[in-house]
């Protein structure tokens, strides 16, 4: 059973699927910091690099300048994120970093963490 989310938690899954969503992508992430920002990105696929939506939302926060992330959100067909994915976040965050894994409806069945 998924726990309960807070209302920033839940932003980041909005986030996360409309991200998705506008870029017809097979996933869609959030990330938010320690100071509260937020960035999105879609999963990327193309002949010279491929990352997650996990991973592209990650460094979207790090060359902004993000020194640390308090939570994240996923929106994946997949029942869990993928492993770089969660490294990524894990190395931003540090270890017990919660990850919110959603449905392209926006539903969130599991909370991972990094």
């Amino acid at each position: 059973m998924p726990e309960s989310l807070g209302p920033e938690d839940l932003k980041l899954v909005t986030l996360a699927r409309t991200s998705r969503s506008r870029g017809s992508a097979h996933e869609g992430a959030a990330v938010r910091d320690t100071t509260g920002r937020t960035y999105t990105a879609t999963s990327v696929a193309l002949a010279s690099l491929h990352l997650s939506a996990l991973q592209a939302a990650v460094a979207a926060a790090v060359s902004s300048g993000a020194e640390g992330l308090e939570a994240a959100a996923v929106v994946t067909d997949d029942d869990e994120p993928d492993v770089d994915g969660m490294a990524a976040v894990r190395d931003l965050g540090g270890l017990g970093t919660p990850v919110f894994i959603a449905d392209r409806a926006g539903e969130v069945h599991g909370t991972a963490r990094a």
